[in-house]
């Protein structure tokens, strides 16, 4: 019963996800086309949504649910890895029409087919789960 706030919030992310077409395969096959500015601009929203939480939380001091202090580490310098993972984050993304994020609401939404997707993203994340400590960090 404690965690009913967080399901609240996720189920408020996806209603808007969803109503803003974020989630929409064709909005997204749009913007790797460079057809239209609409997911664009929901990812500058997102990004400078996230700086600014980043920041408020940095100088207030935010403490999380359990009165803990949010620690937010400096990341370490190397572009290749952010260029590396970018990449094939994008090339997955424009493969299949759908971030993780979304998978979750599509599925929530009915379209079962996203399930693959789903199962999927598990097994990618199971994979680098197991190879992460031989790639170069």
């Amino acid at each position: 019963m404690k965690y009913i706030k967080f399901f609240l919030v996720g189920l408020f992310f996806g209603i808007v996800l969803t109503k803003a077409e974020a989630v929409s395969w064709y909005r997204i096959y749009e913007m790797f086309q460079f057809d239209s500015f609409h997911m664009y601009g929901i990812i500058m929203v997102a990004i400078a949504t996230g700086v600014m939480g980043v920041q408020w939380i940095k100088r207030k001091k935010i403490t999380d649910y359990q009165g803990q202090p949010i620690s937010i580490p400096d990341k370490e310098k190397g572009t290749f890895r952010y260029w590396i993972g970018g990449l094939l984050f994008g090339l997955g993304w424009a493969m299949v029409g759908a971030c993780p994020g979304p998978i979750f609401i599509l599925m929530g939404a009915g379209f079962m087919a996203v399930g693959v997707l789903f199962i999927g993203a598990l097994l990618g994340t199971f994979i680098y789960g197991c190879i992460k400590d031989y790639l170069p960090h």
